[in-house]
Order: C-alpha cells, then structure tokens, then sequence
C-alpha cells in the first residue's frame, strides 16, 4: 500500500492507463485537424473522434450523431440549459420558466441564477432530507407554468443522491418538457438509458470516469422531440454547429475510451466499489459514536460515503489526515467558507455541515486501503473530541 491513500474520486479520478494508451497515438503521431478534410492527417483525426463518439453514445443508449463535444460538463450544463432556453425564448417569444432544485451542481445554479438575472423565471424545489425532490412539487411547478426546461441531476456529487430520473422524465415527457440531466457523477458508474428516461439532454465529463480533465459531452435529442439549442460559442460551425471551436482529438479519444471501459465494467465495478464504502462505513459508526450518514443509503453511488462527525471541524479533521486525500464538499467550491448548500438543503445546521466529510471511492482503491483509513479516521476523531467542550458536555 502506497501513501498518500486518494479518496476524493468525485473531484477527480485518476487517469486509467488503458484510457492513456489509447490517447497517446493522438498526442504524438496522429495529430492532425479533424476538420481538415484535404489530407490523410485530419481524416486519421475525424476517424477517432467519430469512434469515441459512438463510444460515448453506447455507454448512454444514444443514436447516431447526438453527442457534441465540449471542454467538461460545466460547459455542457450551460450549453444545455442557455441554449434550451434561448432557443424556446427565441420560438416562443416569451422569457422563459426553468425548473431545478436546491442541490445541483453550482454549474447548474449559477447558469440558472444568470438566466434569471436576463428575465428568465427559476423555480427552486426543495428536496427531502434524503436529497431527493418530490415529484408533487415538480408536477405543481409545472402546471403553474410550463417550462421551457426542467434540470435536475441525476446524481449529487457531494452526497451521491440518486435523484428519481426515470420517473422525472416521463412527467417532463408527458407535459411536453425538455428533460436535462447533469449526470457527471452518474455517468459509468450507475446504468443511465437517454431512452428509456425520456432525457433529452445529459452531460457528461471525463475526468470523473477516469478520463482526462478538459473534455466532456453533451448528449442533445435529436428526433422524438428534436431539441433545438442556440450555440454559446460562435467560429467555425463545429459540433453540428452547437459548439465552435477546434475538437480536443486526444481528449475525445480518452473520453471514448473512459466511457468504452465504464461500460464493460461498470456492473462488477459499481458492486466492489460499493462492497468497499459499505466497509468503511461499518468500522466508522461501530467504533465512533455521534455519527451520522448524510443523503440516502438506498439510493446512492456505490463510492459515496457524506457523513457528519458530531463535535469535530471538518477542516482540522483533514489536516491530521495528512496522508489521506478527503474532501468536505465539492472540488469546485472548496475554497469557499459558507456551508455546503447540498448539506443545508437536506435541514443540517450549519455546525452540522462544518462537521461532515465526503469519502469518495473508486475504481483503484482496495480494502487495505479502506482498512487503514478507517483507523486513521478513528484515531484523529477520538483525539479532537478529547479537547472538545461541546463533546465533553455530550458525554
């Protein structure tokens, strides 16, 4: 066992050297424009990128010609979401009305928060204290006023919550909604069919399915309805003209790779991994007391593990953890003070939310590792709750 032990997978996961293999040729000898149409070089290129979309299409249940490429899915989250809605705005003539709910990614929130800024309508649903919405409180919104796109994601990054798709879809489906899903954390480690959830646009990023980082999807629908999205990023037409700018073939490859893996692997992946976070949590709430699992434990990730450790800081807990790579929220707003609007969403108080660590197993972890965690984790809390007043008073 090697230290330091990485725990933090639904930051970043680390780069499968299978996906590596297959990108290599792309950085080196094959390196040709995919839009250059004249020379064997950019046909070699088109060639690639067109296998990794179908590649990235499978994993998905997606035909033919519906995935666009981008930089990562916060750039998917708004291409799906502007586009969407400038392009109803722009056929409907109106300002628009968008549903999301209390803990999406902030890619999502604040594309949402912007839109509403320009005059679109927001509607916010709240979620249970599992993290999941209420699909009454969608259908209520609904019928308050059609929107033009509802966006909920299909799993949360920081509790691993497994929001009710399926179901969502089809309402959306039945009321004549364009369906988005952030599905960044879902993507490869959980089944996902655009089909059969009646999704008409799904994001997708490569790095959180051991891909590289700087590459992401956007799956768009193209037939039964066809979503029609108004381009964000404007020179050259590229992407069916949805997304301008010359294709990252390396990163494509990877991403096609990642997602090729994912889907060979995914059903022994997902109950290993998941065999892995159940042990962690067993030897965590049997020698520690005043613990408690935040988000749903039936409907989760299989490497999600949010918990709340009563009377300890979060953040001091990590520095005696040196040698453990953890997180106490998302990557994206780490560098941020203010509580996790995921945790205060589902009713914690903010001491709660300041005492909560995110464990985040993946593909190339190991019950050694596990093990070891376990006691570290253990150790550092008993030591910290020895100098706490608030503990000492408790017990």
């Amino acid at each position: 066992m090697q230290l330091p032990i990485y725990m933090d997978n639904h930051a970043t996961t680390r780069l499968d050297p299978r996906v590596l293999e297959a990108m290599m040729p792309y950085l080196t000898e094959v390196y040709g424009n995919a839009a250059s149409r004249s020379h064997g070089f950019g046909w070699a290129a088109d060639q690639a990128v067109e296998k990794a979309r179908a590649q990235v299409e499978k994993l998905i249940g997606a035909s033919a010609r519906e995935i666009v490429f981008t930089s990562g899915a916060t750039e998917s989250d708004n291409l799906a979401i502007t586009g969407a809605v400038q392009g109803s705005v722009q056929m409907q003539g109106g300002r628009g009305h968008v549903i999301t709910q209390a803990t999406e990614h902030n890619a999502v929130l604040d594309t949402c928060r912007w839109l509403e800024k320009q005059g679109c309508r927001v509607t916010m649903l709240p979620v249970d204290e599992q993290g999941r919405i209420r699909l009454d409180d969608l259908r209520l919104a609904m019928d308050d006023d059609k929107p033009v796109l509802v966006t909920i994601l299909a799993a949360n990054n920081e509790i691993g919550t497994l929001q009710p798709i399926d179901e969502i879809g089809a309402l959306c489906h039945e009321r004549g909604a364009p369906f988005h899903t952030d599905a960044a954390q879902a993507v490869g480690k959980i089944p996902i069919d655009v089909n059969r959830s009646n999704i008409d646009l799904l994001s997708i990023s490569g790095h959180k399915i051991y891909g590289p980082k700087g590459i992401g999807a956007l799956y768009v629908r193209r037939r039964n309805p066809r979503v029609e999205l108004t381009e964000q990023m404007h020179g050259g037409g590229h992407e069916r003209g949805m997304r301008s700018g010359t294709l990252n073939v390396p990163g494509i490859v990877g991403l096609g790779a990642a997602c090729e893996i994912a889907g060979a692997e995914l059903e022994a992946e997902a109950i290993r991994v998941g065999a892995l976070r159940d042990r962690l949590q067993a030897k965590l709430e049997a020698a520690l007391d005043r613990v408690l699992v935040n988000g749903s434990q039936t409907h989760r990730l299989p490497g999600n593990l949010n918990m709340t450790f009563e009377h300890v800081d979060s953040e001091t807990l990590m520095m005696g953890l040196k040698d453990v790579a953890l997180s106490s929220g998302s990557a994206c707003t780490s560098a941020k003070i203010e509580p996790s609007h995921v945790l205060r969403a589902l009713g914690l108080d903010e001491q709660a939310t300041h005492s909560s660590i995110r464990f985040g197993l993946g593909r190339f972890n190991t019950e050694e590792e596990v093990d070891y965690v376990a006691e570290r984790l253990v150790d550092v809390v008993k030591k910290l709750r020895e100098i706490s007043p608030e503990y000492a008073e408790f017990t």
